[in-house]
């Protein structure tokens, strides 16, 4: 088979693959709602990474073993892609959670592809077209009406929620993750996904010593658990591992475009789910992140 005739099929294995992350993703910012009162946003964190961390390793002892002369050899890389893209954003989504409705906290993550494009643009000088810069121009006014709540003046007059600030501290760390992820060492999905994940329980044990000092720590209940699970089985494991995926095959400036599944995915989720209230603002910011990403994708530049 030509490489002509699989470089179609690579594409679409990876919006298959990127499409479950958006979806996996978009389950995230309403399980984190959901878990309020039931166990503390440190603590779920640390939990999550507790048992997404027992999984990959034990399905990866072999691999490691192989991949480790080079993996010892990018450690401080491999730490940090956990520390941002794992612990930050998480800890800052679970956070913000408390003081933001789900669907915002889900619809402001389209800011994330603006901001790996904006990185790529003056760190890379990666080629761009007209069609993109006007794609994620749709994307960030979506972010602002979302952040804004319908009111695009507040943003003037800085009269922001507080956990859509937290949520622009998420945004900013995840899209400083994927960036990093160019210069991922030749290891195996695997490997990549295991160190990062213990780097992730390591960084987060001291949060939740924060947490238990200050006397807001809650020990997961039932429910608590349910969300342990779900954060680690699909929004850890199965959402980073096609997402990695998705950036091999098509790059990270049109994988970030993917991300803008995941405000579409969690608005239908939260209104379904927790009965959110679905403003018209919402569908407005959710049809230009449809947009910004069809036409970003549709007239992309023939090399990225």
């Amino acid at each position: 088979m030509s490489a002509s005739i699989r470089e179609p099929e690579l594409h679409i294995r990876a919006y298959f693959f990127l499409t479950i992350a958006a979806l996996c993703w978009g389950g995230n910012a309403v399980v984190g709602k959901l878990a309020i009162g039931h166990v503390s946003p440190m603590m779920l964190t640390l939990w999550r990474w507790a048992f997404a961390c027992a999984i990959i390793f034990a399905i990866s002892i072999p691999q490691l073993k192989k991949d480790w002369p080079v993996a010892r050899q990018h450690l401080p890389l491999l730490f940090t892609l956990g520390a941002i893209g794992y612990t930050l954003f998480n800890v800052l989504l679970y956070s913000a959670v408390h003081y933001t409705t789900a669907i915002n906290a889900t619809i402001e993550q389209a800011a994330i592809p603006f901001l790996i494009f904006l990185a790529n643009l003056i760190l890379f000088r990666i080629r761009i077209s007209i069609a993109q810069v006007l794609g994620f121009s749709l994307t960030l006014v979506g972010v602002a009406l979302t952040a804004s709540h319908g009111d695009l003046k507040s943003l003037l007059a800085l009269e922001m929620n507080f956990g859509d600030v937290l949520m622009l501290g998420a945004i900013v760390g995840y899209a400083a993750y994927t960036i990093l992820l160019r210069w991922r060492p030749p290891i195996d999905w695997r490997t990549l996904m295991a160190i990062p994940a213990l780097a992730a329980l390591i960084c987060t044990i001291p949060l939740v010593g924060w947490e238990i000092s200050r006397g807001t720590a809650i020990w997961p209940d039932a429910p608590g658990w349910l969300a342990v699970l779900y954060t680690a089985l699909f929004a850890s494991l199965v959402a980073q591992i096609f997402y990695v995926q998705g950036i091999v095959h098509i790059g990270a400036n049109r994988a970030g475009l993917f991300i803008n599944l995941v405000p579409v995915f969690g608005t239908l989720l939260s209104v379904i789910i927790l009965g959110e209230e679905l403003a018209a603002f919402h569908v407005i910011a959710l049809v230009l992140a449809l947009g910004g990403i069809a036409i970003a994708e549709r007239w992309k530049p023939k090399q990225t």
